[in-house]
């Protein structure tokens, strides 16, 4: 190990980065291991050490309420934290072949922590005398550098179903079961569950193909984040099981997303939210600009106006009150022959360089239907959510792409002098076409 090679894994990070370009490529990638298994090393020593200070506290310990406590308070360490390595310290001492794995540093906090878990409290059909033989199976899982938390917790699901009682495993107990469901401040909503492994199962399963990496036309990697893509993909999950599955009834009717709004509001978008109401008292709540959800409440116009592109709209005739007068039934705005006809045609979302297939994808109106425009396939096309996003909402875009039907029967769009000066018509993507 060369002298600056042993400086930069036992001495400061101070100054540091300034000297590292002295080191190889193969020099650093030593650096960067030594400095892992040195982390380990300093890992087991702390352990160690806040376990016997737990074993005999002063009066520092005491006042801090046990040794957890202390160790975050003279440390940037958090209070959870803290106390998770007072924990393990003590939840080891039982077990002397998981401390001594964890000593050596051939097994790290977090597996050496699901271990003693699974030592504390295993299966209640597992006999004592088959107790060391699952350690060893575990240890054997949590070490090398190919150790995984996701093949301990295999082994630990192994076990418990090699010696599963009468009791229901905590995976599959489907009683523990949660979501819950809420709205911010901002409007948003928050999500948050616990499910048996079953479900787990199926809703990873669901969203696997939905959350996979998809890379621009031009090749690019997909620059979103893993939980951006499984957000994405819960979203369309949901969409394509609201349009497509036998989802029964909900007071009446199949259970839907459903927005309610003014239909003058819906036309004229901007216009009537600064009219003031007729008796010169100013624009009413109920005036505002805005759709309406059940559930959540507000939805802009421009998110309203998205989703009537391609809806079952039903219409309802109000009195100046805002009470019912009359129904007429729901119609739906695009047909399944012209949904057909327009996957016949476009092959998918038409935004030129979109590589959506046509299952992902709306009718959108040119020209939209609250504004006069038809129903006919000379007036729609398909855009993925994306594209009819970017159409009808995003901030500097909304008309600055046209789109017109071509003499061939086909769509064109018309950037905007900003993408192209001489804003020359460009075909309808052709990515599917055969």
């Amino acid at each position: 190990m060369s002298v600056l090679l042993s400086d930069v894994v036992s001495g400061s990070a101070v100054g540091l980065r300034g000297r590292l370009w002295r080191l190889t490529a193969s020099e650093l990638r030593a650096a960067a291991v030594s400095a892992s298994v040195e982390i380990l090393r300093l890992e087991a020593v702390r352990v160690a050490v806040v376990d016997e200070l737990s074993l005999r506290p002063d009066d520092q310990v005491i006042a801090s309420r046990g040794v957890g406590c202390w160790l975050a308070a003279n440390t940037m360490l958090q209070v959870r934290d803290g106390k998770k390595i007072a924990a393990l310290g003590a939840a080891l001492r039982p077990f002397p072949a998981v401390a001594a794995r964890f000593d050596v540093g051939d097994c790290s906090f977090d597996h050496a922590v699901l271990i003693v878990a699974f030592c504390e409290s295993p299966p209640k059909g597992m006999p004592e005398e088959a107790l060391p033989r699952g350690i060893d199976l575990l240890l054997a899982a949590a070490s090398g550098v190919e150790a995984t938390t996701t093949k301990v917790r295999n082994v630990i699901a192994t076990l418990e179903r090699v010696f599963e009682s009468d009791e229901v495993p905590p995976a599959e107990d489907v009683d523990r079961n949660e979501l819950r469901i809420a709205s911010t401040l901002n409007g948003r909503v928050v999500v948050r569950g616990d499910f048996d492994a079953l479900t787990g199962e199926m809703l990873l399963s669901a969203l696997s193909n939905l959350t996979m990496p998809t890379p621009a036309p031009d090749g690019t990697p997909d620059a979103r984040s893993a939980a951006k893509r499984t957000a994405d993909g819960f979203t369309e999950l949901i969409r394509r099981y609201l349009d497509c599955a036998k989802t029964g009834t909900d007071g009446g009717q199949r259970p839907h997303v459903n927005v309610h709004i003014n239909a003058r509001d819906l036309a004229e978008h901007r216009d009537c939210a600064a009219a003031p109401s007729p008796d010169g008292g100013g624009v009413a709540v109920s005036d505002l600009d805005v759709g309406h959800m059940p559930w959540l409440g507000p939805l802009s116009v421009s998110q309203t106006r998205l989703l009537g592109c391609d809806c079952f709209l039903s219409t309802v005739l109000l009195d100046d009150h805002g009470a019912p007068l009359d129904a007429k039934p729901g119609k739906r705005l695009v047909s399944a022959e012209q949904r057909v006809a327009l996957i016949a045609r476009d092959k998918g979302c038409a935004f030129p360089g979109c590589a959506c297939v046509p299952a992902w994808t709306d009718a959108h109106h040119i020209r939209h239907w609250a504004n006069g425009g038809p129903t006919v396939m000379s007036n729609l096309v398909l855009l993925c959510r994306s594209h009819h996003r970017l159409m009808h909402r995003k901030s500097g875009f909304v008309g600055k792409w046209v789109i017109r039907i071509g003499v061939d029967n086909k769509p064109w769009f018309i950037p905007p002098p900003s993408i192209d000066p001489g804003q020359h018509p460009r075909p309808a993507n052709t990515t599917f076409k055969t």
